[in-house]
């Protein structure tokens, strides 16, 4: 199957209360990895590419990379950007092959997230290339985006419906209390997600649908290997799956995962490579991180995605 759009992918997952998987992608390893886990639950799937990204492998390497891996499955796959910055990296995405992109103008103010949100979606549509737009401001960092706390905010309903109705954009991303980065809390606060705030915008925007960033859990069991084998992260939390789940049966149709991907990575390669010290192979310990990536993407679908058998 070729590359598809979201438009389809999340007006099905509306209709059945449940959320789809946006996985960034940075090499072969991670990509197979989540392709072959979704493959085996046959669910949908969306590839996300950050900016970052880009400049660490290539567009035309990813670009490639991704077509590939949808050539050989029957699962709808997407092709999305995660937070554009501009204009021109959107443009540039969006001719050359993306499906999907995010104008993330959260950083400015109102007004001008408003035109340059509008214009991206005015160029992608003629495309058939769906738009994400953001309003509200998550703390943390991830890549380029880097937010203190101080300059957060939670996304306002009343606005969310402005927004969208000026823009004609597809989805939105919202600030309800996710956080970017493997250490989204301070060392004794807890996550707190305003659901409040999310039934607000979706009875504001009924059947329109809500992304939620800065959603990885930060798995305990991940930071646990990676310190057992010589890493040193500590203090890390995320998002506890039960309320990524109870977001994902609400107006969430889609969820960032690109912090658990990466620890996932780094605690099979560190484990591998402390078992095996005399291994030099990196076709070995890349396939261990490869196994290890399709375990997170499997236990993310089931129990806080709940799209298995969506495809």
């Amino acid at each position: 199957m070729g590359l598809v759009n979201t438009k389809e992918m999340f007006d099905k997952a509306y209709r059945n209360n449940y959320a789809i998987g946006a996985f960034n992608v940075n090499n072969m390893e991670t990509v197979q990895g989540i392709i072959e886990g979704c493959k085996e639950l046959n669910s949908p799937v969306i590839l996300q590419v950050s900016s970052g990204a880009r400049k660490y492998a290539g567009h035309k390497y990813l670009l490639k990379l991704i077509e590939a891996a949808a050539s050989e499955t029957d699962i709808p796959v997407a092709l999305h950007l995660d937070h554009g910055d501009t204009f021109e990296l959107c443009k540039n995405c969006i001719d050359g092959g993306f499906t999907s992109v995010m104008i993330d103008g959260s950083h400015l103010p109102y007004e001008q997230n408003v035109e340059i949100t509008k214009d991206v979606v005015q160029y992608a549509h003629k495309y058939n290339v769906t738009v994400e737009g953001e309003l509200g401001r998550l703390a943390g960092v991830e890549d380029d985006v880097n937010t203190p706390d101080e300059k957060s905010f939670y996304t306002s309903a009343r606005q969310a419906k402005e927004f969208v109705m000026q823009t004609g954009v597809d989805s939105l991303a919202v600030a309800i209390g996710t956080s970017h980065g493997a250490y989204k809390f301070k060392p004794g606060h807890k996550a707190f997600l305003r659901f409040d705030i999310l039934e607000d915008i979706q009875k504001n925007l009924p059947e329109f649908p809500i992304v939620l960033h800065g959603a990885s859990s930060v798995i305990p069991e991940l930071i646990e290997d990676i310190n057992s084998y010589g890493g040193d992260i500590n203090n890390a939390s995320g998002i506890p799956e039960d309320m990524l789940h109870k977001a994902s049966q609400m107006a969430v149709c889609k969820v960032n995962v690109d912090s658990d991907l990466r620890l996932a990575m780094t605690a099979a390669i560190r484990k591998y490579l402390a078992l095996n010290p005399k291994e030099f192979d990196p076709r070995k310990y890349l396939s261990a991180a490869r196994e290890s990536i399709k375990s997170v993407v499997k236990h993310k679908i089931k129990y806080v995605l709940g799209c298995v058998g969506q495809a």
